[in-house]
């Protein structure tokens, strides 16, 4: 679905991603091996219609958002993404997940920022009880970025994923419930 306001953070802010994001510079993250060594992205040849067409399926579900990282410096860059769905309405969950695309700004706390708004978003504005992500085992910047946004390790499942050498790793998987809200900063 396409979300028509901003989700404001310190230095970031997410807003719908659009048909017009998916740049040769999009393009470039999920082929670069360092971005996508976590996406199951990585697993298909992506072109610029490959990726138009995953943002503007986003756009019509309604299940899904997926939102642009848009920094406040550098007059607004277009960073990464972040995504929440599918919604499961009747059980108030939802998944999220996301990349930053733009190695220059890793390290700087950005995904748990993004983490911290969609969090929000989805407790606030969705209704949701529960949302929850799912990381390889030596995805250690996302294991932080989750712990950091008072997300729970609540399971692994041993040996489930295959990594980009096609060695095994742990699927570990993070929750974080809408009673537990007063945790957050």
């Amino acid at each position: 679905m396409q979300y028509e306001g901003r989700l404001e953070g310190e230095d970031i802010y997410l807003r719908s991603c659009l048909v017009s994001d998916c740049t040769e510079e999009y393009l470039s993250w999920l082929n670069d091996p360092q971005v996508n060594q976590y996406l199951e992205t990585r697993w298909d040849k992506q072109s610029i219609e490959s990726i138009s067409e995953f943002v503007g399926a986003m756009l019509k579900s309604q299940n899904d958002y997926l939102f642009a990282i848009i920094t406040k410096d550098d007059q607004g860059k277009h960073i990464g993404n972040i995504k929440i769905g599918p919604i499961h309405p009747r059980h108030t969950y939802a998944d999220i997940s996301y990349f930053l695309g733009d190695r220059v700004y890793w390290g700087k706390g950005l995904v748990t920022q993004a983490i911290d708004l969609v969090t929000r978003f989805g407790f606030d504005v969705l209704g949701l009880y529960r949302i929850q992500a799912g990381v390889y085992e030596k995805n250690i910047g996302s294991i932080r970025a989750l712990q950091k946004s008072h997300f729970v390790h609540e399971a692994t499942l041993r040996k489930q994923l295959l990594d980009a050498n096609g060695n095994r790793q742990d699927h570990l998987f993070f929750g974080r419930l809408n009673e537990e809200r007063d945790c957050s900063s």
